[in-house]
Parts: C-alpha cells; sequence; structure tokens
C-alpha cells in the first residue's frame, strides 16, 4: 500500500515538474528576440542606408543635458531628425534590454498628427539614436525667443491652434492609448512645429523608457514633481501644459522674476482677482476685442492648470473642449 502511494506521489510531482518545464520553455521561446543593428518602423528607411547616415557628420541642431540633436539625409533624399541620447549606462540583463525593446516598440505605434513619430532606433552600448521625421520649423521654445527678440510674429489664432494641438496629443495619449502613455517632460523644447504651425510632441515617454535620462525640475515641472512621495499622473502633464499656456498668452520668458517657478498659478489668479488680467496678456497680441476676450478665457483655463493640487486641474480631455470652444478650429 505504501508503495502504491510513493508511486503515485512520484509520478503527481513528476507530471508536476515536467508541466513547470513545458511551461518554462513555451515562456521562453516566446520571447521576443532582443534585436540588433537599426529598428526600422518606416518601409522609407532601409537599415543600411540609416547606418551609413548615422555614421557620417550629420549636422548638429541643438543640444540638452542628455544628448545631442541632429538633422542628416539618407541615401534616397530623405531628410530626417536624429536624437542621440546619451543613457549612462546601457541595461545588462536581458530582460532589461528586451523591456527597453518592447517599449519603443509601443512609441512607435503610436499615431497621431500632433505627435512625432519614432520611425527607428538604434541602440549601440549606452547610446540611443532616436530618427524621427524632420521639420524645418523648429521647436516653440525656438519660435517664443524669436518673437521676443522681435523677428517673427506670432499672431493669437496661431498661438491658440498650438495650445489646441498640444492638448489633443495629451488626450490621445492619456485616453486613446492602451496602455496609457504619460509624457513626462513635456516644455517648449519637446513641442516640435511643422511649415503650419502646427505642433507636434517630442520625447514622449522617454523619461520612463530610456534608463538614466534626465529629467531635470524645471519651471515645467508640476509641484508633486518635487516631492519624493509625489506620484506623476496624467494631471502632472496638465500643469507643464499650463505653464506652456501661460507663456503663449504672456509672451513672457520663464526665467521672468514674475514667473518663477511655482507662483505662475497664483500671479494670474492674483491678477484675476485684481481685475487685471489683461495685463498678463503679450502687448504684441492686444487690439482685438474678440481676440482678447478669447485670451482672457485662455488665463483662466491656464490658471486652473496651474493648480497645486493635481485633483483641481482639468483632464486633457476637458482642455480639448475648453480650449475648442475659443475658436472653432
Amino acid at each position: 500500500m505504501l508503495s502504491i502511494l510513493l508511486g503515485v506521489l512520484t509520478g503527481l510531482i513528476s507530471a508536476l515538474l515536467f508541466a513547470w518545464a513545458v511551461r518554462c520553455f513555451i515562456r521562453y521561446i516566446n520571447k521576443p528576440p532582443i534585436l540588433k543593428g537599426p529598428v526600422v518602423f518606416s518601409p522609407k528607411i532601409i537599415p543600411k542606408t540609416l547606418q551609413a547616415a548615422l555614421s557620417n557628420e550629420p549636422q548638429l541642431l541643438g543640444s540638452s543635458p542628455n544628448g545631442k540633436y541632429y538633422k542628416t539625409v539618407l541615401d534616397n533624399g530623405l531628410t530626417v531628425a536624429v536624437k542621440l541620447l546619451e543613457a549612462g549606462s546601457s541595461p545588462e540583463r536581458k530582460s532589461a534590454k528586451r523591456k527597453v525593446q518592447q517599449e519603443l516598440e509601443l512609441l512607435a505605434g503610436l499615431r497621431h498628427r500632433n505627435l512625432m513619430s519614432l520611425r527607428a532606433y538604434v541602440q549601440e552600448s549606452n547610446r540611443f539614436y532616436l530618427v524621427y521625421d524632420y521639420l524645418p520649423g523648429g521647436s516653440l521654445e525656438d519660435a517664443l525667443n524669436r518673437v521676443r527678440e522681435n523677428q517673427v510674429e506670432l499672431k493669437w489664432e496661431a498661438r491658440l491652434r498650438i495650445a489646441i494641438g498640444i492638448v489633443k496629443a495629451l488626450q490621445y495619449l492619456h485616453f486613446s492609448c492602451n496602455p496609457r502613455f504619460l509624457h513626462y517632460n513635456l516644455k517648449p523644447s519637446n513641442v516640435m512645429l511643422d511649415a503650419e504651425c502646427e505642433p507636434r510632441l517630442a520625447d514622449c515617454g522617454l523619461a520612463k523608457i530610456i534608463p538614466n535620462f534626465e529629467r531635470a525640475a524645471s519651471i515645467y515641472s508640476p509641484p508633486e514633481s518635487f516631492h519624493t512621495s509625489g506620484r506623476y499622473t496624467d494631471k502632472s502633464d496638465i500643469f507643464s501644459f499650463g505653464v506652456i499656456l501661460a507663456n503663449l498668452l504672456t509672451g513672457q520668458s520663464p526665467t521672468d522674476p514674475s514667473t518663477t517657478a511655482g507662483s505662475l498659478g497664483r500671479w494670474l489668479h492674483r491678477l484675476q482677482g485684481a481685475g487685471s488680467a489683461r495685463e498678463a496678456l503679450d502687448p504684441r497680441l492686444l487690439g482685438d476685442e474678440e481676440e482678447e476676450d478669447e485670451m482672457l478665457m485662455a488665463v483662466k483655463i491656464a490658471a486652473v492648470c496651474l493648480s497645486d493640487s493635481p485633483a483641481d486641474r482639468p483632464s486633457s480631455d476637458e482642455l480639448v473642449s475648453m480650449l475648442t470652444q475659443l475658436n472653432s478650429f
């Protein structure tokens, strides 16, 4: 009797071990391979031509704490923008490398007219080359600097179009993507403009995907990001948008003493309470009474986006409705 029980028990254990081994094997063979060389998501880009273009000296467009931005032309005549990120250290474990690869593939699958689409990427040691469409309009930061220096004119209609485009991109990321995407690093230097001043968000989600990506706290960072216990949510992206909207309305530099980090919302609220919200508007925009009414409503929207409490900020879905009601787009 005992021998029978031992035999049954041994058989059961063997069956469980066999099932576990089969399951592990199936999981192993179903793991996506770790890709080497250029990973291309666009039929217009040939891996060999991309690798050759990256090996040459591309035209430097700018730099940031994380890396540099280049413009290069492929053999087929296609002009692309390349972002070179210095990750500090590359993920050593295969699971970490596979996770970065999967996240970048998800990022490449995002499609919206107000997002910069990832066309390809190359990982070399601790470097990531991210390839995007090239937009000759430059960044919103560049445009606002030229406006302040009176080199170009940016009318209210164009500024409102930019604001609506940004928040539509956030709406797509926050409500149409599964899993939900957050930007994590929204600021004017990450908003690119096409020839019609239509914005496209760049660097979406990179702060979470790329190892050791530096997301330095700035005037565009929400209050909760300054606390170790603070949780970054979609409402954190909304705060960053509120700063950008305030910059579009006031025309002021983010480093202006009256708009220092953490006080911009209270400054706008104070002007509204005193009935002086018009004083916040960029003087270059004044003159048209109907447009001024729209801008004063936009000041109220910017102020609520800059609320210290995330719960008091509107969602990107609500903001699309608020801003499009200011003008018919």
